[in-house]
């Protein structure tokens, strides 16, 4: 087998520079290497005091995230069960879809925009709606992610990321931190828009961290997170994307033998190892073009390929429609939903 330093020191085409990512790989954990990426940004935070009967609906944008402090509710998302949300859960809706959160699932819904005037303090940021009935009191807020590779990395994500509390005890790291995030959200002190933006990211990572960990049988780079050595590799995957992988380098950077990593990857991940890295360079393609910033014959350059046919062939048979055809139909194509509710 090659040797390690050899398999790991390349020539990065994205940046121009010698990088050793296998160096990279053993420093950086899967789930820190997927946020860098995507640039994690907190927007905002407020309370809700929400009293039966109410229900609000809220469109297709940002990503979202609510934690019950008292009550209960339940949270909808088109082509979805509702979900059921008790007293001490946190709940992530990452991908930005549309969705109702509501005392009932029964109960009609009133648009977000409609409220923000007559029901929003934004002094205190504060929502304080519903009739006289059943009380809850909801942390909620709102964070997007930045980053080109969003939709490849995302879609290992469901619709609704749920961590249910155990007898609506909350643990200390959550409560703390959306402690902090309301008291800077009442509070106009100097440097709190960026001690939001901060506190988001750390409790949307935790959420995320905690619930990868629970998962028993994952099949994305989330089966990664609970595996040192493939999760060598998946981390020197996302840090240079670009790069000509083979097997034998990922398995140097694993320290695994081609045949234990390969099939060990396979099972972690779901799909064999230079399938994922193809997958992952035509994601990125399809974010490229449909900004509208490249060519097609630059987004094959990029990512590797000789020519605009093979490069075409490839992207219609991961995708379903032409590179051309990507900025009309990426959106749709990759989001696990295009509508809002």
């Amino acid at each position: 087998m090659t040797s390690h330093s050899q398999e790991t020191e390349f020539h990065d085409r994205s940046s121009g520079k010698i990088a050793n990512y296998g160096m990279l790989a053993t420093r950086a954990d899967v789930l820190s290497q997927v946020l860098t990426l995507i640039r994690l940004r907190g927007e905002l935070v407020y309370s809700a005091r929400l009293r039966a009967p109410w229900s609000i609906v809220f469109p297709k944008g940002s990503a979202h995230f609510y934690f019950v402090e008292t009550g209960a509710m339940w949270v909808k998302t088109l082509g979805a069960e509702p979900i059921a949300v008790g007293q001490g859960d946190m709940l992530l809706l990452p991908h930005g879809t549309g969705h109702v959160m509501c005392d009932d699932p029964a109960t009609p819904p009133a648009d977000i925009g409609s409220l923000i005037g007559a029901h929003f303090d934004r002094d205190n940021s504060v929502l304080d709606y519903g009739g006289d009935g059943a009380p809850a009191r909801i942390v909620g807020g709102l964070f997007h992610f930045e980053g080109g590779s969003l939709s490849a990395i995302m879609t290992a994500l469901p619709l609704v990321v749920h961590l249910p509390s155990v007898e609506g005890e909350t643990p200390d790291w959550l409560y703390a931190l959306t402690h902090f995030l309301v008291k800077e959200s009442h509070e106009a002190e100097p440097g709190s828009s960026l001690m939001i933006s901060r506190l988001i990211d750390l409790l949307v990572i935790r959420t995320l961290r905690t619930w990868a960990a629970s998962q028993t049988h994952p099949s994305s780079w989330v089966g990664g997170l609970g595996d040192e050595r493939i999760g060598r590799a998946l981390s020197a995957i996302h840090a240079a994307p670009y790069h000509h992988w083979t097997v034998e380098g990922l398995a140097g950077i694993a320290a695994m033998s081609r045949s234990i990593f390969a099939e060990r990857f396979t099972a972690r991940v779901g799909e064999a190892p230079l399938q994922y890295v193809k997958r992952l360079k035509l994601t990125l393609a399809a974010d490229m073009l449909s900004s509208g910033g490249l060519r097609v014959t630059q987004a094959a350059e990029r990512i590797g390929y000789a020519s605009d046919a093979a490069f075409s062939r490839a992207f219609k048979a991961q995708f379903g429609y032409a590179p051309s055809e990507a900025g009309q139909r990426h959106g749709a194509a990759l989001s696990p939903t295009g509508s809002s509710v």
